[in-house]
């Protein structure tokens, strides 16, 4: 499976998302990530300018200043901590520092963590903003939203408590690209918690290590970290991202079926399946599109370099 990013490259099929068979040795072919390649160029793009500003003001010396700060779906903390800096013109690090006094009401299970509750939405800067003030209109926000119905409720019906069904939103959000995949990553992390297998989810790993990419070794997977879903059963202490309407909607009602196995073969071709041998067969179709891709690339590449040795 995967974590916050597209479906990896060719390091294989064993890349791919999906767990071990039920009696199959410890292979490394994994439930491979959504393959939203499409979807990970915007993001960086996103991720580049850091915070959209849809309205800006002249301030006293006559230029403009941002007015709003839009945290978009899928972001991780340190994302909103640095867009945050830099619509305030802060230093580096400053929302973070800040977090210790922001007094945020986050939930128990939360241990001051607000990684999951800094809810995307655009918020107004107004008057005289600061870091604590934008944190907590996020966890606000995040409370108002998940604390009522019909989160509450559909946490409750799925056995969970609703920093739980947070956890398991956060993974869809980095796992699958539309809403119908959404569903139906949930009900595979569903599946697999109740068989008692390890969700396997390279999403985890990436948030452990900090990245994004469209790699996973299999070094990657033995790492030691509590959000090593390769490694550690259940689900991860935190959330690894912050979910949007459309994930946390699939983590508390999600798509009926038997799946334990998915991989994003080609954009728009995500292929879900309870049938290990099936799911190999997936993975391998993958692998091959991946290194049929990567050769197109250093073919296109080669002319290119020429051109310029030319010069």
């Amino acid at each position: 499976m995967q974590t916050n990013t597209p479906p990896r490259s060719a390091r294989s099929a064993r890349s791919a998302k999906g767990a071990r068979g039920p009696r199959s040795p410890r292979r490394t072919i994994r439930l491979t990530r959504r393959g939203r390649i499409a979807l990970i160029a915007t993001g960086a793009v996103v991720a580049g300018t850091a915070v959209a500003v849809p309205l800006l003001m002249p301030d006293d010396e006559g230029e403009s200043r941002p007015t709003s700060l839009v945290v978009p779906e899928g972001w991780r903390a340190t994302q909103v901590y640095g867009a945050v800096d830099k619509v305030l013109a802060l230093p580096a690090g400053t929302t973070k520092k800040s977090l210790a006094k922001a007094n945020l009401k986050l939930p128990n299970d939360a241990e001051g963590n607000p990684e999951g509750y800094l809810y995307p939405a655009t918020y107004p800067l107004g008057e005289h903003p600061t870091p604590e003030k934008l944190l907590n209109a996020m966890v606000d926000k995040a409370n108002k939203e998940f604390t009522g119905a019909p989160v509450a409720a559909g946490a409750q019906r799925n056995a969970l408590n609703v920093y739980q069904a947070v956890t398991i939103a956060s993974i869809v959000q980095a796992e699958a690209a539309t809403k119908e995949d959404m569903g139906k990553v949930a009900r595979v992390i569903f599946n697999r918690l109740e068989r008692g297998m390890p969700l396997q989810m390279d999403s985890t790993i990436n948030y452990a290590l900090g990245r994004s990419t469209l790699k996973t070794t299999t070094k990657d997977t033995k790492i030691d970290s509590p959000y090593n879903s390769y490694q550690r059963m259940g689900l991860p202490p935190t959330p690894i991202a912050n979910p949007g309407d459309e994930a946390m909607g699939a983590a508390i009602d999600p798509t009926p079926g038997d799946w334990l196995y998915f991989v994003t073969v080609k954009p728009g071709d995500t292929r879900f399946t309870a049938d290990y041998a099936e799911h190999q067969r997936n993975v391998a179709e993958f692998n091959r599109l991946q290194q049929s891709a990567s050769k197109k690339a250093e073919s296109e590449a080669e002319p290119e370099a020429d051109a310029k040795a030319a010069k």
